[in-house]
């Protein structure tokens, strides 16, 4: 497993990179967690639905992911895990319950509880929702994957229905521990606990 640190980079240029990324892997390269931190930008899933877009001004870029709007900017850590799905059980729903766990696990290290919600994708906190999760597959191969919001500033949000949510309310770990966290913290505690609990819950074949 690789654990790559792209910056703060265009959407566009991670989307070009996680590509790359996801044919090395089909062809028998090495799994990669690709960290990122994004400018901002609103994207929306193959599915998603534009009217969860309240700004007209706002363009949201469709990307081959699942989920609906969201926003990515400053201050959020974002991850996209290239894995070979196709040796780690070829199960969609639990490789998203894994980024869930992963996220809460996360966040516990934090001293943030986090927790899921049946029937909806994602983190929660008795605040608001901390993260987000729309993965793409190709041939097995995962691309796409996670957000976790760092910072305090959360008012990006107040632009769309969040993950297609109506009045969803959003927080952060700055705002659930009332102490800065940034998202360079983020980073070095992800690439630790990545890899043991992917292990741990989708063991390679």
């Amino acid at each position: 497993m690789v654990v790559r640190d792209a910056g703060l980079i265009e959407y566009r240029e991670a989307l070009t990179l996680q590509e790359s990324l996801v044919l090395e892997v089909q062809q028998g390269g090495a799994e990669t967690l690709l960290l990122v931190e994004h400018h901002p930008v609103y994207t929306i899933g193959a599915a998603g639905d534009e009217s969860n877009v309240l700004d007209p001004s706002i363009e949201a870029h469709r990307v081959n992911r699942g989920g609906d709007v969201t926003y990515h900017g400053p201050g959020q850590l974002v991850g996209y895990p290239i894995l070979d799905l196709g040796r780690r059980g070829r199960d969609l729903h639990r490789y998203l319950r894994f980024l869930e766990c992963f996220l809460i696990d996360l966040c516990g290290g934090l001293g943030v509880q986090g927790f899921t919600i049946p029937g909806k994708t994602g983190v929660w906190t008795s605040s608001g929702k901390i993260a987000a999760i729309g993965v793409g597959v190709r041939r097995w191969v995962s691309m796409h994957g996670f957000s976790l919001n760092a910072a305090a500033d959360m008012s990006p949000f107040g632009n769309i229905n969040p993950c297609g949510m109506p009045e969803c309310r959003i927080t952060s770990l700055t705002l659930e521990r009332r102490q800065e966290i940034t998202v360079k913290e983020l980073k070095a505690l992800a690439a630790e606990r990545f890899e043991t609990l992917l292990e741990s819950h989708l063991p390679r074949s």
